[in-house]
């Protein structure tokens, strides 16, 4: 009989598992193991991490899904695929609920900033929401799970606008140096995030053993507690100053009414390969101070105005798309709004949902219908009486105010950054700053490439478990990126054919990575006496090539676990 099995990216993986020491930091800080289990937890967590990053199948398919790949490539015997069920899964996640999070996460940044040398002076923090079908009344208050407390599972503010589902709230903490994860963990979902970032600046500043890292977020970080607390203990922040602070209202009042008597300076301009303009960035001449005393950069950016300039006139369109919709209810024979107040009330509500309301001028037309109607029933005849009815009927017309239009892009493409640092320079606050999105590429692969949302699993304290696994999963993912992008810039090699038809790749991902290595397989030749001959697929050379760059060896690839 021949049995033919996957090896696909497995060793690769692996490789970097056995680098970050996950199986043995698992190990320690999983409660001891039951003697029943024919499947270690660890094992089982760490097969949970191979199948986020190879197939994403959900967990009651998780068993057949490894029953595709070779046995001691996942550190499992071939009798033991037989155990290796949903419920053995979920046993393994509540067992990981059981073990230190904090502590757990910890142990394994820190080994993995010691095996892969990572740069700590640059931090970015975020957060996003994270999505969930069902009621879950059980859960809207922490409960209390083997000596644990859940986190909350609440309806708060979607950043999936979703507003209808709960949610719970993810926190992720990622170097500048290739932006590998570093830190998570989960809070209730109605948690604000402004009151999040005191107590991950201090596991931070815990887990560096330094204040000094420059601490980049978004503007939930500029409050006076949050920028005090980091302050105060030798830390280094950069975020955005928030729009209902008095130092942002002042300059759109200086913008509105006396643009010219700013003066701009340049920073940098970026220019694509045929040599035209795509990005100019300049700062006000003098750098202003913030009432808590932080340095305050006003930033010009040119493709900012761009897209605030798009961004409002998308905003006009959908408003006449939808002050048409209220006119063709108006002129309806069956409309209902006979008051003049409500049409009104109609407008104004379409113009704040919109953002619209100075940028639009709508009037509303009143016209009167009269129409003669019989005192008595019956046929009509010279006797017969009437009586005038008026019903009021509206209309309306608009366009854009030009005026304010042109007012509202004086502040185009204005942002304000504050930092506590004196020591850098405008242009190296905003180049810091403007790496913050590498953060969002992060809960970009989160939510699609892992599709860690939905989520519908019952129990709450399996559903924190399975986000460390996932955070564990997209740990491996940027480490696979980062090694292969690195040996690629030390080997000068610009691009690999990944993607169709062997077109160049200049930035591989994993995903493409691992779709690339799907087609090698072992095939096992059993003879009718139990002897058995292995056979294996012999690499193409795109294949053979990311073997070598990986630090693999070829002639025993997929041979050995």
């Amino acid at each position: 009989m021949l049995h033919s099995r996957t090896i696909g990216a497995l060793p690769i993986i692996n490789r970097l598992i056995q680098r970050c020491g996950l199986r043995e930091i698992l190990s320690r800080h999983l409660p001891a193991e039951d003697g029943r289990n024919r499947i270690e937890t660890s094992n089982a967590i760490l097969l949970l991490v191979r199948n986020i990053l190879i197939s994403r199948e959900p967990l009651y398919g998780v068993g057949q899904w490894a029953a595709g790949f070779v046995p001691e490539l996942l550190q499992l015997r071939e009798d033991q695929l037989k155990s290796l069920n949903d419920d053995r899964v979920g046993r393994a996640l509540d067992r990981l609920f059981d073990a230190n999070f904090p502590d757990l996460v910890m142990d394994i940044t820190r080994n993995v900033i010691h095996e892969f040398k990572l740069d700590l002076s640059e931090l970015h923090n975020d957060s996003t929401t994270i999505r969930f079908f069902g009621d879950y009344d059980a859960f809207e208050q922490p409960q209390k799970r083997r000596g644990k407390t859940t986190v909350a599972m609440r309806h708060g503010h979607s950043k999936d606008h979703r507003p209808d589902l709960k949610q719970l709230l993810y926190i992720l903490t990622v170097t500048d140096d290739g932006g590998v994860p570093i830190y998570f963990t989960t809070d209730d979902g109605d948690r604000s995030d402004d009151v999040t970032h005191v107590p991950t600046w201090d596991l931070l500043h815990q887990l560096t053993g330094r204040p000094d890292f420059l601490y980049i977020a978004d503007c939930k970080l500029a409050s006076s507690e949050n920028l005090g607390h980091i302050d105060r203990e030798g830390g280094r922040f950069i975020t955005i100053l928030p729009k209902n602070r008095s130092e942002p209202r002042a300059m759109i009042k200086t913008l509105l009414e006396s643009p010219d008597s700013l003066r701009w300076v340049l920073l940098y301009e970026v220019e694509d390969e045929d040599g035209v303009l795509r990005q100019q960035f300049q700062t006000l001449r003098e750098e202003q101070v913030t009432a808590d005393g932080y340095r305050l950069l006003w930033i010009h950016s040119l493709s900012k105005s761009v897209s605030d300039d798009a961004s409002r006139m998308k905003a006009i369109r959908k408003t006449f798309d939808d002050l048409s919709q209220l006119r063709d209810r108006l002129q309806s024979p069956r409309s209902r709004m006979r008051d003049r107040q409500r049409v009104a009330g109609e407008v104004e509500k379409i113009m704040e949902r919109r953002g619209t309301g100075n940028l639009v001028a709508v009037e509303i037309l009143q016209q009167e219908e009269v129409k003669l109607k019989q005192t008595t029933p019956g046929r009509r005849t010279e006797d017969t009486q009437f009586i005038r009815e008026v019903k009021l009927r509206f209309d309306l017309t608009w366009q854009v105010d030009a005026e304010q239009l042109e007012r509202a892009r004086r502040c185009d493409g204005v942002f304000p950054l504050i930092t506590n640092d004196r020591s850098l320079t405008a242009e190296e606050v905003l180049r810091a700053y403007k790496r913050q999105p590498i953060i969002e590429k992060r809960f970009s692969q989160f939510k699609s490439d892992f599709h860690v949302a939905p989520v519908y699993l019952k129990e709450v304290s399996r559903i924190e478990s399975l986000l460390c696994v996932y955070f564990i999963a997209l740990l491996l993912q940027t480490l696979l990126e980062r090694e292969l992008r690195r040996t690629m810039a030390s080997r000068e090699i610009e691009s690999l054919p990944l993607y169709p038809e062997a077109r160049d790749c200049r930035r591989p991902t994993a995903r493409r990575v691992i779709d690339a290595m799907e087609s090698i397989s072992r095939h096992r030749l059993v003879t009718d006496d139990g002897m058995h001959q292995d056979l294996y697929t012999d690499p193409t050379p795109l294949q053979l090539q990311l073997i070598k760059l990986f630090g693999s060896d070829a002639a025993n690839y997929g041979r050995k676990s």
